[in-house]
């Protein structure tokens, strides 16, 4: 299954839109990855995930990645290392909440949405948008099948 087949096209863009407008206001960088099945424990696959996708080259080292696994009914938000020394244990809860939330009353795109505006608005805080900031990272979805 492709990720056209997950999300349409003009839902793909709205989450794309959604990134570049979180990003406008932190220097953080959000990135979104769908994959079909996680078979183990999803913090662990997301990790490897971001790894595999390199999101820890930031300057800052302030990425964050959603991670999605539809099939399995999994989901993950895991934020690196520069933004885990400066947050609170708890800090991705509610933002983990909303998008299980939306997942599960199959309103994937909006909760992604969401998700993405409100991760925007809290790495603002430790974050904030700095003069010639560049995008570090695509804003596209990753995925595979």
């Amino acid at each position: 299954m492709a990720l056209i087949d997950f999300l349409t096209t003009d839902e793909q863009q709205r989450i794309v839109s959604a990134i570049a407008e979180a990003e406008r206001q932190t220097s953080g960088e959000i990135c979104v990855h769908v994959t079909p099945r996680c078979w183990g424990n999803v913090m662990t696959t997301a990790q490897k995930k971001f790894n595999q996708l390199k999101l820890y080259e930031t300057e800052r080292r302030n990425a964050v990645l959603i991670f999605i696994a539809y099939k399995s009914h999994k989901f993950a938000i895991l934020g690196d290392q520069g933004i885990n020394e400066l947050v609170p244990d708890d800090f991705w809860k509610d933002t983990l909440t909303l998008l299980g939330e939306k997942l599960k009353a199959g309103e994937t795109c909006n909760g992604l949405c969401e998700t993405i505006l409100q991760i925007g608005n809290k790495l603002t805080h430790y974050f904030p948008a700095v003069k010639d900031d560049i995008n570090e990272l695509s804003n596209e979805i990753t995925y595979e099948d």
